[in-house]
């Protein structure tokens, strides 16, 4: 198993005393995680919520490493999100897909030797309207993430067009005090316009469409207590590529949030069939610090 680049950063971060000020005065656990893309919200989906608890008047900010380990394949993240204001949030992410197994099943027909794939997200989203604690339609939020490929030869042979492309999505978050069992509950819904492939992962647009399509994404979340939330998310996916179907993704999970200097992040994840290798199943964990 690789080492985490970011694992000693965040480490020093959470060791390090700090007053509540410090890291922002808003909410326990209103800044939601972060996501593989870098933004706020949860493992897969981002949320209207911005990073960190910054308020209207104070900055913030958020380190994250993150690692999906599936039946074939290995997808690492590290990210790292600003929040000024909580009106803007700019945020980096790291992408890192081990291909081993991919490229063992496309080694006769391409002649591939590439054994990983690392795209680059830079993304910002800014709070249009509304709280989620307090406003009736819960707080609504726009984004952009730009992703970029560093190589472009596994995509490019599979029939992607682009090594490059721009994800925009709306988001409302909402919510509700005591609406189930006396417990809180968070509900996310999430519209994305795309042309990437896995998440861009494989390239943008292909044969099969090579035009934006818009996405639909949910979250749910059941607040046990303070610090641990309990959920659902489904992100609906584009099949842009004739060479094998995408399927949508989901994951089921659990975060512990036991200081606001720190979130954990457990997962349940189901990729689907990813270009030819099946049932891409296993375990999500992520580890969050908040500055």
């Amino acid at each position: 198993m690789k080492p985490w680049p970011l694992a000693s950063l965040v480490v020093a971060l959470l060791a390090a005393p700090a007053a509540s000020a410090d890291i922002g005065s808003r909410i326990w656990a209103t800044g939601g995680v972060t996501t593989i893309e870098g933004s706020a919200g949860g493992g897969l989906v981002p949320w209207a919520l911005l990073g960190s608890y910054a308020s209207d008047e104070e900055w913030g900010g958020t380190l994250a490493i993150s690692r999906a380990e599936v039946d074939d394949y290995t997808l690492s993240v590290t990210g790292a999100g600003l929040n000024w204001n909580n009106r803007i949030e700019l945020t980096v992410a790291q992408q890192t897909l081990d291909l081993d197994s991919l490229v063992f099943t496309l080694k006769d027909g391409f002649g591939l030797e590439q054994d990983e794939l690392r795209q680059t997200i830079f993304g910002a989203k800014v709070r249009l309207a509304g709280d989620v604690l307090y406003s009736p339609w819960g707080q609504w939020s726009a984004g952009v993430q730009h992703k970029r490929l560093q190589d472009f030869t596994v995509p490019g042979a599979i029939g992607a067009r682009d090594d490059s492309g721009t994800d925009v999505y709306v988001s409302g978050s909402k919510l509700f005090f005591a609406a189930l069992m006396d417990r809180n509950l968070l509900v996310n819904l999430t519209a994305r316009g795309t042309r990437a492939n896995q998440g861009g992962l494989l390239g943008f647009g292909g044969n099969r469409n090579n035009g934006y399509e818009l996405m639909m994404e949910g979250s749910i979340g059941l607040f046990v207590n303070r610090q641990w939330l309990v959920g659902a998310e489904y992100r609906q996916k584009p099949d842009n590529l004739g060479f094998a179907s995408e399927d949508d993704w989901w994951d089921l999970f659990v975060a512990w949030v036991p200081d606001r200097r720190l979130a954990v992040t457990a997962a349940m994840v189901n990729l689907g069939d990813v270009a030819t290798l099946e049932s891409q199943r296993g375990l999500y964990l992520s580890l969050q610090g908040s500055f």
